[in-house]
């Protein structure tokens, strides 16, 4: 396919032509994605500008239509989107159709309810006395919820679907109006949830999709001066830059960026259960999900069976053809990641870490394959154990008594999601309570996905997901009134 940009409800030619969108598993073209140019991206903004005033005066019923419209549109197309999502992201098809197109349509769902949810909250009454301020009086106020404005969605690589959805969806369930900037690696699905909202009847520029293989595009959709807010999942590093641009434009941000998860795995633990959880980080996106539990860290008491059990399950983690039935692990999203993710598992060995599995590249003729990879006897100065991989590769680091654990844990920069086995319920929440993370799972890597997500120190800025999203694109404002 050749997809053309989407700007004000219209399918724009690009300025700067096409680009390729390369299957990871077989390097064929999947299609061409539009190269945009800083005017169009502009051009884009002020569509949704445009737009904003109408869409934010729109009924919550006839919002919540069009966002469970679209979820209607996602369900009927989940084969072919599906396909598509495997075939631009590398995704295996179990994950394809499960964790990305179902969640998308999920998504669009929730926030359809969302959409109806109240947005006024009373204030208990204040008597003020006389004063410069007025006469006495019984004071009344509202804390209300108003949309933002124009929000910038800059969404991840790892799942052209859920990711999307988890912004745009809360976006617009709140009155806000979007300019999507996908991953250059598989934005194409993301054209398709734009087909799906404008068949929903979406009005014309609510949503608007611009895409480019080059850094200026995504900085056009941040530095434009018609977007109020920027939402971006994606590292640390460029965050940090996207937040540099958005303080000088005194801009709203939510931000989930990087992760190195640990999990703390105690010597009462279940430890069937712990490998269980932290296999997955080999399997799900093939490493690539910021809330893996990719730093494993072992009370001395299991820690060889751990890393035996590990290693054990690598021989079910059947690596190949996404496509292919029984294919766990796929490829990772291209050439210079794959490169990258060998690179750090180069340096593991040269920083001392034993490698006890995987380590090699998997002998495909085509595609960017990465072996499921183990360390172990790690020590948290290594530069394997405190940066984020982005791979299936998976650290595992002893430690003695639960103070060492808790304390290797947060010694790092990121703080997204922790985890912590133990078969003592009361010390596993006592734990929990202790680490500097956004979430923590409890014996499980499984969400709920009412609760509050983001991150501590460096893996982002503010919450979303249930109704934490719906607070995050909107603004409170407060309305007063004499008794």
């Amino acid at each position: 396919m050749t997809q053309r940009l989407f700007i004000g409800g219209e399918w724009v030619e690009p300025d700067g032509g096409y680009y390729d969108v390369v299957n990871p598993a077989t390097e064929e073209v999947v299609g061409q994605a539009p190269e945009a140019s800083r005017e169009q991206v502009y051009a884009a903004a002020t569509a949704a500008r445009e737009a904003f005033t109408a869409w934010s005066r729109t009924k919550p019923e006839e919002r919540a239509r069009i966002l469970d419209a679209a979820a209607d549109v996602i369900q009927r197309e989940a084969e072919p989107y599906a396909a598509l999502a495997r075939a631009e992201s590398g995704a295996t098809t179990a994950t394809a159709r499960g964790m990305q197109v179902a969640v998308g349509a999920a998504r669009f769902r929730r926030y359809a309810k969302g959409a109806l949810e109240p947005v006024e909250q009373g204030l208990p009454p204040q008597i003020n006395a006389a004063g410069p301020m007025g006469k006495a009086g019984v004071f009344g106020a509202l804390a209300v919820r108003r949309p933002v404005g124009v929000v910038t969605c800059i969404t991840s690589y790892n799942n052209p679907w859920a990711n999307p959805a988890g912004k745009v969806a809360p976006a617009l369930s709140m009155g806000n109006t979007v300019v999507v900037k996908p991953a250059p690696q598989d934005p194409l699905s993301v054209y398709k949830m734009a087909e799906a909202l404008a068949e929903a009847g979406a009005p014309p520029g609510i949503v608007n999709v611009v895409t480019g293989s080059a850094p200026a595009v995504g900085e056009a959709a941040v530095d434009s001066p018609d977007v109020d807010m920027v939402s971006f999942t994606g590292s640390t590093a460029v965050g940090q830059r996207i937040a540099e641009v958005c303080g000088r434009g005194m801009k709203r941000q939510l931000m989930e960026l990087g992760g190195k998860g640990a999990a703390l795995v105690f010597d009462d633990a279940d430890v069937d259960l712990a490998v269980i959880g932290i296999g997955t980080t080999f399997s799900f996106y093939s490493g690539q999900i910021c809330t893996a539990p990719t730093r494993v860290i072992a009370q001395r008491g299991i820690y060889d069976v751990l890393v035996e059990k590990l290693t054990g399950c690598l021989t079910y983690m059947k690596v190949g053809d996404p496509a292919a039935q029984g294919t766990v692990v796929g490829p990772v999203i291209s050439a210079a990641h794959r490169d990258r993710v060998e690179s750090y598992i180069e340096l593991g060995r040269k920083e001392g870490a034993r490698l006890v599995a995987g380590g090699e590249r998997p002998a495909f003729e085509k595609g960017f394959y990465v072996a499921p990879t183990l360390f172990a006897d790690c020590t948290n100065d290594m530069r394997v154990v405190r940066e984020e991989i982005f791979g299936p590769v998976v650290v595992v680091v002893p430690f003695d008594d639960e103070d060492e654990g808790v304390a290797l844990a947060n010694d790092s920069d990121y703080g997204l999601v922790d985890y912590v086995w133990s078969g003592d319920v009361a010390r596993a929440f006592r734990v929990a309570g202790e680490l500097r993370a956004g979430g923590v799972g409890v014996n499980t890597i499984g969400r709920n996905m009412e609760a509050p997500f983001g991150g501590f120190k460096k893996s982002g800025v503010g919450r979303d997901v249930g109704s934490y999203a719906l607070h995050a694109y909107s603004e409170l404002q407060a309305v007063v009134w004499p008794g």
